[in-house]
């Protein structure tokens, strides 16, 4: 018979640790919400009060749509919960660590207690932990991403690198997903609501002036702009000078795009080249100091 495999995926399931080792055989399934996971002699489990448990103040997930929880809502109430919350204990009270959906189901099933698995956590861990189970079940838009690796650098005072390796992601990625915070509040709002993809704000985050992103954002939503379309529009704007347009050879647009994509592949970063017969730049983006330091290392020079 094959082995269960844990809904928390392998990579949160191996960073949870405690002093008593968890269970290997798999939580029972119940057939009911008023038959609960047993927890009776598994160590490290127990059944809390649910008005005891507090949410987790790392958690990333800002939005919980309300359909998705009725969903969970009728499951649980017909099921059963199949997987217990994970909590750790804080004074007298227990705070989330990762099911803040399923804690939220049980309030509005109005039931008293609900299966957990009690482990000691710091306050970084806990935060790592509710960011890496959200990522693993893809629940988090990317802008919460980006905001869940901010607050794990900031509040903890991590490194992108030591960011990435606690929740198991390349630095590339954090660096990537950090970037889009430096977006506007408005086009912040249009990626988190899927308006906008990421590939769109990555070519935004190249326009320099504030107030043409939100122009360009908002003509792209309009005019329901892919990304290759916006990228074309802005090939075009910045070719163009004293309102007269001004035509490149189609060989040489070629040979600069190729160039781009080269430098962008070779430094891990965006390279966009501004160029003309007698002048040009490369402007080669990071985040931050720690990306600013892999480029260089890239381009081998060093701060």
């Amino acid at each position: 018979m094959a082995k269960p495999i844990s809904r928390l995926g392998r990579g949160l399931g191996a960073l949870i640790t405690s002093s008593a080792a968890a269970p290997k055989a798999s939580v029972p399934t119940p057939t009911a919400a008023s038959a609960p996971v047993p927890t009776d002699g598994l160590p490290g489990y127990k059944e809390i009060v649910v008005a005891l448990i507090e949410p987790n103040p790392y958690q990333p997930r800002k939005e919980f749509a309300d359909e998705a929880l009725s969903d969970l809502v009728e499951s649980i109430r017909a099921e059963g919960l199949l997987q217990p919350i994970v909590v750790r204990p804080v004074g007298d009270r227990f705070q989330l660590i990762a099911g803040e959906r399923r804690w939220r189901a049980f309030q509005k099933l109005a039931i008293r207690t609900i299966p957990a698995r009690v482990m000691t956590s710091s306050d970084a861990s806990s935060a790592s932990l509710a960011l890496i189970e959200n990522l693993q079940r893809a629940d988090l838009n990317p802008i919460e991403e980006a905001h869940g690796y901010a607050s794990l650098i900031r509040d903890f005072d991590l490194t992108q690198d030591a960011a990435s390796q606690r929740v198991g992601k390349g630095r590339a990625t954090v660096a990537n997903s950090l970037r889009l915070l430096a977006l506007e509040a408005e086009l912040q709002g249009y990626v988190g609501k899927g308006m906008l993809s990421v590939g769109h704000a990555k070519v935004l985050l190249g326009v320099e002036s504030s107030p043409e992103r939100l122009v360009l954002a908002r003509r792209t939503l309009e005019q329901g702009l892919s990304v290759r379309a916006l990228e074309e529009l802005l090939r075009h704007k910045s070719a163009g000078g004293s309102g007269r347009k001004r035509r490149m050879p189609g060989n040489t647009a070629l040979a600069l795009t190729d160039i781009e994509k080269k430098l962008t592949s070779h430094l891990g970063a965006r390279s966009t080249l501004k160029h003309s017969p007698k002048r040009g730049r490369i402007i080669v983006e990071y985040a931050g100091n720690d990306d600013l330091q892999r480029v260089l290392g890239k381009m081998g020079l060093t701060l």
